[in-house]
């Protein structure tokens, strides 16, 4: 009969020892994050950490409107920037999944006149290998950054520019291969970007948060996205959402890349061989590897495989961690350009990882 106390007193004690890990979490992230994000009347940011789909640490910090002195918090909408590029991956793969095209098809298969269509791939595309320019690098943007550009009028804008390198030969960060990517979901698929993206991705997956970026619609409990001047903070600079399009004009909440996390763990997208193009690593014609699949960047932290992105887009940065072995996702958003959540993030995520090998 004395089993009883003994037993209430172990799980009392483990119970204590649960409480003091949560907090010991807490506090380690805390002056990790307050580090970049301490100041409450600035612009500031959400941060999630989960460990095999747990929640483990959640919270906001700083401002979500400067002007209505409106606090931050984890429920808030942020322009996502490139983390997009992960959905216009995933969206190429479940149009490859249902017979309509095939990463290894040249991009003239589905834009006839693309200069040397008939050499650059979608897969080339995906792994930012096509070397076609990168429109952001182009002195003549600003002419069109707040202009309504249709997905046929971006690829016009920079498809005849002499390419950086031939296709294969090189790794280098492209968004313009992501707008093309963005163009053919919709060539092939007979769906706005928007549309297919909604549909076949945020209702699928819950996301009921998850939008493509707009500054004229109501989005509740939007963040409103600033930089900061000499003389303190303005509004972001204002610009068309169809110029990033595909490659950079998503938006979300920390609890929503949750879920898409979660989705794509589960195959609810993609089955497993699809799934498995997206996160592996894939060669130059040399032979040499690269450190980037569909989408994401296969990285490490700590020697740890991870899998990972980030964004930036006026007003806003994000960054997302995701570590497979250990099943740990942690994901950071900003109100700021001036913020960066990607060290942070990415130090999160060691510590989670750390705490689970002790």
């Amino acid at each position: 009969m004395q089993l009883k106390p003994i037993f209430l007193s172990l799980l009392f004690l483990l119970l204590s020892f649960q409480s003091a890990t949560a907090q010991t979490y807490e506090k380690k992230i805390d002056s990790l994050i307050l580090t970049g994000f301490g100041n409450t009347n600035e612009p500031g940011g959400a941060f999630l950490a989960t460990k095999k789909g747990k929640v483990i640490y959640r919270k906001a910090f700083g401002k979500a409107n400067l002007e209505l002195d409106v606090n931050m918090t984890p429920d808030n909408v942020f322009q996502i920037g490139s983390m997009t590029k992960q959905f216009t991956a995933v969206a190429i793969l479940m149009l490859e999944q249902q017979g309509k095209l095939n990463v290894n098809d040249p991009v003239s298969k589905y834009i006839k006149d693309y200069p040397s269509g008939d050499k650059i791939t979608i897969h080339h595309l995906l792994t930012h290998t096509s070397g076609i320019k990168d429109f952001t690098k182009m002195k003549a943007l600003s002419g069109i950054a707040q202009k309504e550009m249709k997905p046929e009028m971006m690829v016009d804008f920079f498809k005849n520019e002499p390419v950086d390198f031939a296709p294969g030969e090189k790794f280098e960060y492209n968004n313009s291969g992501y707008v093309v990517l963005g163009y053919i979901i919709e060539l092939v698929s007979g769906q706005t970007y928007e549309d297919f993206i909604k549909k076949n991705i945020f209702e699928k997956a819950g996301m009921s948060h998850s939008y493509y970026a707009t500054d004229r619609l109501l989005i509740p409990k939007r963040a409103y996205g600033y930089h900061q001047k000499e003389y303190g903070f303005v509004n972001k600079t204002v610009i068309s959402f169809s110029v990033p399009f595909s490659s950079g004009s998503l938006m979300s909440t920390v609890d929503d890349m949750l879920k898409w996390q979660q989705a794509l763990n589960q195959n609810m997208l993609l089955n497993a061989a699809e799934t498995k193009k997206a996160f592996q690593k894939y060669k130059l014609n040399n032979g040499e590897e690269f450190t980037y699949g569909y989408g994401w960047h296969l990285k490490d932290i700590n020697g740890t495989p991870d899998r990972e992105h980030g964004g930036s887009v006026f007003g806003f940065k994000s960054m997302g961690v995701y570590i497979p072995s250990e099943d740990i996702y942690v994901i950071g958003f900003s109100n700021c350009d001036c913020h960066s959540p990607t060290e942070i993030t990415r130090n999160i995520a060691k510590i989670v990882l750390q705490s689970g090998k002790k």
